[in-house]
């Protein structure tokens, strides 16, 4: 059977329910990189423009072209980047509409589990950066339990309703990663955990921002009010407040870097 498309179409709603996330981890994901200024980048997948923002702020480039599969985000994208150096289409992963060697740094920020064939989405970012070049990535370490709301999701199949995870889960594995770089004849590689924190005010501050999210809302909808209040009361006894009310939760990444042959 098939599985459903996982779709990111609004890209205010992505914003609070993974934006911030994307940020936290991609703030120490580019002081690992620590990438020259003056760079062309091409970021694959930038969804609603929360990691192109970063580039933009963080890494002094001279463009930077953010690419992704779906037209609302793109739109919500461009609202937030209005700048002559920053350009955002709709495209393939599999298929960049850019040139061979037009870029000095390729990256996937939360994306390359989102690939059905995530090979070929690496030797297209091989393929539009200069000799030289950088290829990096960083993503959720879903099949270690590292995915934010992870316990929310857990505590959902428990209750017959399990979460539709990306098509291509195990190219955020660390070694699969490695293989999938050194196949695109990518070399220097280097690779990293990385592991972040968020907080929200209370359990109501959580819980209101877990259900936006695209593999969630569908299911909750599903569910019997019953069902729902026991989720709601099971997650809360898995994120335990402290004094102050205040809910922290602790995500975990995959990263790796690698260069194009000079």
């Amino acid at each position: 059977m098939t599985e459903p498309q996982i779709r990111f179409d609004d890209g205010a709603a992505y914003e609070d329910f993974m934006g911030k996330w994307s940020q936290l981890a991609g703030d120490t994901f580019l002081q690992w990189l620590a990438p020259p200024p003056g760079l062309r980048w091409v970021d694959v997948g930038c969804g609603n423009g929360a990691f192109t923002e970063m580039l933009v702020e963080r890494c002094a480039p001279v463009s930077v072209h953010g690419i992704d599969p779906s037209p609302e985000q793109i739109a919500y994208a461009r609202t937030r980047l209005p700048s002559s150096h920053v350009q955002f289409d709709v495209g393939d992963a599999m298929a960049l509409p850019c040139a061979d060697r037009s870029f000095d740094a390729a990256v996937m920020a939360l994306v390359i589990f989102f690939v059905p064939d995530p090979a070929r989405g690496v030797a297209e970012m091989a393929r539009v950066v200069r000799p030289g070049g950088s290829v990096s990535a960083y993503a959720w370490d879903i099949l270690g339990g590292g995915f934010p709301f992870a316990a929310m999701q857990e505590e959902m199949a428990a209750l017959g309703s399990p979460p539709v995870w990306p098509p291509s889960l195990d190219a955020a594995r660390l070694e699969t990663m490695r293989t999938l770089w050194s196949g695109a004849g990518l070399v220097q590689l280097e690779t990293r955990e990385i592991t972040v924190q968020r907080t929200f005010a209370d359990f109501d501050s959580f819980w209101r921002i877990a259900q936006t999210g695209p593999r969630v809302a569908p299911r909750l909808a599903a569910m019997t009010a019953a069902d729902v209040d026991l989720l709601q009361a099971r997650t809360r006894e898995r994120l335990p407040a402290d004094a102050e009310g205040r809910i922290t939760y602790t995500a975990r990444a995959n990263a790796i870097k690698g260069y194009l042959p000079a």
